[in-house]
């Protein structure tokens, strides 16, 4: 199973930063899968850059695609754009329950404009920049995406 995580930020990018938020998801994600390549990938806020890697994730087929950064309300954030342009269906659920999980421990959240749906069979979600509203964010999802990831791979059985 192939899992990717996008950071998306210009001071990351030009070096004046470093991503913290972005390899504590990928801890995160080698806990829930144990097994999966995790590729990771690291590009400025520039929405072309954002939707191109998203698309090579999912041509390669990537069950799921986290990015991290870029979902606030500042000028140059538009990581939710760049990603509905490239979404063939939305999942707004996985984002509302983002936010109100997180607002329950920080108001901010609601200012978080994270999108996430699919493009073909990959799942791709948009989590905050921050360290711990990442971390938090996929905490409070972890199950949903298990699940979702189950039920476009048509392996998740109802009873």
């Amino acid at each position: 199973m192939l899992l990717a995580v996008l950071t998306v930020s210009d001071r990351c990018s030009r070096g004046e930063a470093q991503d913290t938020a972005g390899p504590a998801v990928v801890a995160l994600l080698h806990q829930a899968w144990p097994g999966a390549e995790i590729q990771t990938a690291l590009v400025a806020d520039e929405p072309e850059d954002i939707g191109e890697r998203l698309i090579d994730w999912t041509t390669r087929n990537a069950s799921l695609v986290l990015t991290v950064g870029g979902t606030g309300l500042g000028p140059r954030d538009k990581t939710p754009e760049a990603t509905q342009r490239v979404l063939h269906r939305e999942a707004p659920g996985i984002a509302e329950a983002m936010r109100a999980s997180g607002a329950s421990k920080n108001p901010m959240a609601w200012l978080s404009r994270g999108v996430a749906g699919t493009r073909d069979n990959t799942l791709i979600v948009n989590l905050p920049g921050s360290l711990r509203g990442a971390q938090e964010s996929l905490a409070a999802i972890l199950s949903l995406l298990k699940h979702g990831m189950e039920t476009i791979a048509g392996t998740e059985r109802h009873s």
